[in-house]
């Protein structure tokens, strides 16, 4: 007990002595050793690696992981040492969610047997999504983490262990200048002169010491920035195989979708208008071409009972419908499309489903419907 006293009183005293000279110093009353410009630049460059990785790496956390609740879990975790639960990911959850509805609506019905499909490729898409998360987490994460709990640690020890080595310094400086000044005005003070400059020279071999120290650490930056961008490397290439496998999987699931063109069709004598395509269409993906040309319903029935300049629009069930890509009118009974541009649309009894008749300004024709995203 004793002992502990004399410690606390020891360090309380340390910490005071410090305090005082950190004041001295600011108001300029006490000397300040220095350190050289090389060693300073490595100190403000170690200073500026790790708030920026300690900012690179919160961010990426909240990217592979957006729920703060679920991060706060992983750190438990990982300070435990214990391993991290697998988490079913929200495009699995999506996908189960499908197959289970699809049970209750009848698999065998359109829509049920749509649900498993698309069900199945969300499932896909969550599995692609979890390895990509496992993947980020070994080759990037891990390695900032390691740096900022590792490395940085060492680094700040090591330059506090200086900074206290600079302060001892500057005491025994302090204290040879005062012994010659009192042997100036006694030769009695001889003694404390002897005394004061082998204090000095032990504090400034210990400084310069702790000195190289700290700058060999300082410089294996250099060494971290490397393997910080080679890990960078492997996220990217993790990134863009995740993101390549994604394209391939919606890729897949549009010709899935695609050899049923009219199961989302709705009939035309309930609603007046037959739906547009579904959001998931070729015009959503990059590289996606426009559909090929559906068959122009121009048999000699069709022409003797519907001529499109005695078509008229319905009181109720016209649409405003966007157009996905460009279309030109094979005959003078249809009307050629510009991408993007916004049209009137809307059906007549006797129409093929994959038709509709749109009107633009005082232009009217058939237009397919698989040209088309109806809006409302």
């Amino acid at each position: 007990m004793d002992f502990n006293v004399k410690k606390l009183a020891s360090d309380a005293g340390v910490f005071f002595t410090r305090a005082v000279q950190y004041t001295e110093e600011k108001l300029g009353q006490a000397e300040k050793t220095e350190l050289d410009a090389h060693l300073e630049n490595l100190i403000a460059r170690a200073d500026c690696t790790k708030n920026w990785t300690e900012k690179i790496f919160r961010q990426t956390e909240v990217l592979l992981q957006p729920n703060p609740s679920a991060r706060i879990e992983e750190f438990f975790y990982e300070k435990l040492d214990r391993k991290i639960p697998s988490r079913t990911t929200n495009a699995e959850l999506l996908g189960q969610h499908m197959q289970d509805a699809a049970k209750e609506f009848g698999p065998g019905t359109p829509y049920g047997s749509t649900l498993i499909t698309v069900g199945e490729f969300q499932r896909r898409l969550g599995g692609a999504e979890r390895e990509f998360l496992q993947m980020s987490a070994i080759n990037f994460l891990t390695p900032l983490r390691n740096f900022l709990e590792g490395d940085w640690k060492t680094i700040s020890k090591e330059r506090r262990l200086l900074e206290n080595r600079r302060l001892d310094l500057d005491i025994c400086k302090a204290r040879l200048k005062k012994a010659k000044l009192a042997e100036a005005k006694s030769a009695l003070w001889s003694e404390e002169v002897d005394k004061a400059e082998h204090e000095l020279r032990v504090a400034q071999t210990e400084f310069d010491r702790q000195a190289e120290v700290t700058r060999l650490l300082l410089e294996g930056i250099s060494s971290t920035h490397v393997n910080h961008l080679r890990c960078l490397h492997e996220f990217v290439e993790a990134q863009a195989a995740y993101y390549a496998q994604c394209h391939k999987h919606m890729q897949d699931l549009q010709k899935e979708l695609s050899r049923f063109p009219n199961s989302f069709a709705v009939n035309a004598s309930t609603s007046g208008v037959s739906a547009g395509p579904s959001h998931l269409s070729s015009a959503t993906l990059p590289g996606a071409s426009p559909p090929s040309h559906p068959s122009n319903p121009s048999n000699a029935l069709e022409s003797s009972t519907l001529k499109i300049e005695e078509v008229k629009p319905p009181a109720t069930g016209t649409r405003k419908a966007k157009v996905l890509y460009d279309y030109d009118a094979a005959d003078t009974s249809e009307l050629s499309l510009l991408a993007d541009e916004l049209i009137t649309v809307y059906t007549v009894p006797g129409m093929d489903p994959d038709w509709l008749i749109g009107e633009r300004g005082n232009q009217k024709g058939k237009v397919p419907v698989t040209y088309l995203e109806l809006l409302s």
